[in-house]
């Protein structure tokens, strides 16, 4: 791929944006030497304005989403993307959320422009554990447990159980549930099917994978390690 359609293609202009960038001698190599667009020239060794160039095709990226944003481009209020440089809204691919988390629940979310990955994540054959931590508006009845392992909850509206699902309390009016599936809603409709209501909400683990000290808002991006221990794969 050239150069030109290649940092294009990373968001940071249009083709004739990048052009006019050469042209300005903002682009060069690690050394400082100024670059031109017909250069053979790797990724890595590319600088724009002095500074390394966004990850590549194949970015995985873990973000602890705040509550308030939305897992959209077109919402009309704050959206995960405002979270990150502008640019990577105009990355090809696109970069997607890996799922969904709606606006009012909080926690471990992944985005990717890897289709493969993204579909290697969501699907059902990876069995990807996810972990929620909820805040319940009444005390647990104490049969919750019972009924959401029981692969037999069917949800309003739904045509097929739930997959059998764990809960773990921690008191009362809080509880871990772990969940297999990424039905909408689901864990708020879980409890409202057996007569309570989620107040909070929080995804603390997806696969091997947890925020590990990211404060709201923060973000970093996965290595090979990481995607490993996400499959649960690492030695």
């Amino acid at each position: 791929m050239k150069i030109v359609k290649h940092i294009a293609n990373l968001g940071y202009g249009s083709r004739k944006q990048v052009q006019w960038m050469f042209r300005e001698g903002r682009i060069t190599d690690a050394d400082g030497e100024v670059l031109y667009a017909d250069d053979p020239v790797d990724h890595d060794a590319i600088r724009i304005d002095g500074e390394p160039l966004d990850p590549a095709p194949g970015l995985a990226i873990l973000l602890h989403k705040p509550v308030g944003y939305t897992c959209s481009t077109k919402d009309t209020g704050r959206i995960v993307y405002d979270l990150f440089p502008s640019r990577f809204r105009d990355r090809s691919p696109v970069l997607s959320t890996v799922g969904r988390l709606d606006r009012e629940t909080s926690g471990l979310l992944l985005l990717t422009d890897d289709g493969g990955l993204l579909h290697r994540i969501i699907s059902p054959k990876a069995n990807l554990p996810k972990v929620y931590d909820a805040t319940l508006a009444q005390d647990l009845r104490g049969d919750e447990g019972a009924i959401f392992a029981s692969g037999t909850l069917m949800l309003e509206s739904e045509q097929t159980p739930l997959a059998p699902a764990g809960l773990e309390v921690v008191d009362p009016r809080h509880a871990h549930l772990t969940l297999t599936e990424g039905r909408y809603h689901q864990v708020r409709r879980m409890f409202a099917a057996v007569g309570n209501h989620v107040e909070a909400l929080h995804r603390s683990r997806v696969g091997g994978l947890t925020l590990d000290g990211l404060a709201p808002g923060e973000w970093r991006i996965l290595d090979e390690d990481d995607l490993q221990r996400l499959f649960g794969t690492a030695a």
